[in-house]
């Protein structure tokens, strides 16, 4: 018996082996690392924790850490039945709101507590977008008008040449790339997995026209990043320290899901932050661009990056919605992380989780009812934000 179990053992390794023999062959090595960090943990694709697995780098906070004060309303008021059911159906892992630059709910779920950090996935692509335009304002770069060819002179295409910076941000760069997040053998998975994102990008052509079709595509912002990098000749994440975390008053720093130990940023992605931190990138649009240490970013930008462009429901790297009469732009991530600002109500809310409900007009039902239930609860009750406690 124990002879036949020796042989099993070999007989699998030997095929294991092969197997990745094979698929690095064949130019599929990054399915090793994908199976890796994917089935062998029980997921079927990408996961919120799964920074734990990737190479990352530091995103740095300053010493300084921002107020984000609790009001006295901080969780008497009760989640509405409908919210309850949507934040369970969607395990959900954590929800916080703000009203008047106060948190009015804070909850945490399925072990996630208050210092967990978790993958922000495509709300990333709205951060790399702020970036760009704190580089700008800085005239690193020259503006949202600056062809692609500028700092990635290997892009290639029909139309590759007419590609600028903005077509990028909103989604209407016309690449040949296909969106999915389950397929082993797409070039979502490849980016995502990939040891060398830059040389996986060079797989990508422009070839439709740009700025004509709303099309949402990671690897625009994939691309965006690479502009980002070339232009700053340092990391993203320590920009992103230096520009965001530092002035913002971030908890905790940050990482961000690099290709490898010392790479490239994936930049349409895997930003992992702590909710409260998540909070205060939400406080800060909503202020117009401001924070408690100064202005990060132009309030012009955020204006016109939350107006629609060839999609009602997206402008420049921000998803548009409307509740009880009342506009509101998020950062959207998959599975539903969520940073949805809402002027009107001056109100932030932000969620973290493991699943989202599917699309409609661009924005998932989960993201809507999440809206909708803290406007009702919140417009009903009385949101002075009186300050009894600050952490």
């Amino acid at each position: 018996m124990g002879k036949i179990i020796l042989k099993g053992l070999v007989y699998t390794a030997a095929v294991i082996l092969l197997c990745m023999l094979i698929a690095y062959v064949t130019g599929y090595g990054y399915l090793i690392r994908g199976v890796t960090f994917t089935y062998l943990k029980g997921y079927k694709s990408a996961n919120i924790y799964d920074g734990n697995d990737f190479d990352t780098r530091t995103i740095e906070r300053g010493s300084a850490i921002s107020n984000l004060p609790r009001s006295v309303k901080y969780n008497q008021i009760a989640l509405s039945a409908e919210l309850l059911e949507m934040l369970d159906r969607t395990k959900t892992t954590s929800f916080l709101v703000l009203k008047n630059d106060s948190i009015v709910w804070e909850y945490y779920y399925r072990g996630h507590t208050d210092s967990t950090r978790s993958n922000a996935f495509s709300m990333a692509k709205s951060i790399t977008t702020i970036l760009v335009q704190k580089a700008i304002e800085e005239k690193i770069i020259s503006g949202w008008d600056t062809k692609v060819k500028q700092y990635l002179p290997w892009l290639e295409g029909p139309f590759a040449d007419k590609l600028t910076m903005k077509h990028l941000a909103t989604m209407t760069a016309g690449l040949d790339w296909s969106e999915s997040y389950y397929n082993p053998f797409g070039i979502t998975a490849r980016a995502y997995y990939s040891h060398d994102i830059e040389s996986a990008m060079h797989r990508v052509q422009v070839v439709s026209e740009p700025g004509m079709e709303y099309q949402y595509q990671s690897g625009a912002t994939q691309l965006l990043g690479l502009c980002l990098k070339k232009a700053l000749k340092k990391p993203i994440a320590d920009y992103a320290s230096q520009k965001l975390w530092k002035p913002l008053g971030m908890e905790m720093g940050a990482t961000w899901h690099t290709d490898d130990e010392s790479g490239m940023e994936l930049t349409y992605c895997c930003v992992n932050a702590i909710t409260r931190d998540f909070a205060r990138i939400g406080q800060m649009l909503l202020h117009g661009g401001k924070s408690e240490n100064g202005r990060i970013i132009d309030s012009a930008f955020i204006s016109n990056a939350t107006k629609p462009v060839k999609a009602d429901w997206y402008g420049q790297s921000f998803w548009l919605g409307e509740s009880h009469h009342t506009h509101y732009y998020q950062m959207q991530g998959t599975m539903g992380q969520f940073i949805i600002v809402v002027p009107e109500a001056n109100v932030v809310i932000v969620r973290t989780g493991h699943i989202y409900l599917h699309s409609k007009n661009g924005l998932p039902e989960c993201s809507r009812t999440y809206t909708d239930e803290t406007l009702n609860r919140w417009f009903k009750a009385e949101t002075n934000a009186i300050i009894i406690n600050k952490k």
